[in-house]
């Protein structure tokens, strides 16, 4: 294996497991950028961290989140069809600010 393959290989192991330790963090901040439903986070997910979630632990995490008071759903019509949208509380924003300059100190 040459270098290049050895950095690439390095970098997608390094964005599995970030992905894996701090999903709730993601997800926090793909709602952040704007409202977003169940489907396009699994979508968002896949295509910015090459990693395929399965419903079963979306939708704990996602009610995790509603329950603690970090994100509100509503439900909107779109296109005919009834969403579960989501939307970043202020806490949420707060835990999430919180978050990015811990990384910002630790590195």
């Amino acid at each position: 294996m040459n270098e290049i393959d050895l950095n690439e290989a390095f970098i997608k192991d390094m964005k599995r497991r970030f992905v894996k330790s701090f999903l709730d963090m993601l997800i926090l901040k793909l709602i952040q950028d704007e409202p977003i439903w169940g489907y396009k986070i699994l979508k968002e997910t896949k295509k910015l961290y090459q990693v395929k979630l399965r419903h079963g632990a979306l939708y704990p995490l996602l009610n995790m989140l509603e329950m603690n008071g970090y994100i509100k759903s509503k439900q909107e019509l779109h296109k005919g069809r009834i969403r579960k949208v989501y939307k970043i509380t202020r806490k949420g924003t707060q835990l999430l600010n919180t978050y990015q300059n811990f990384l910002k100190q630790q590195l």
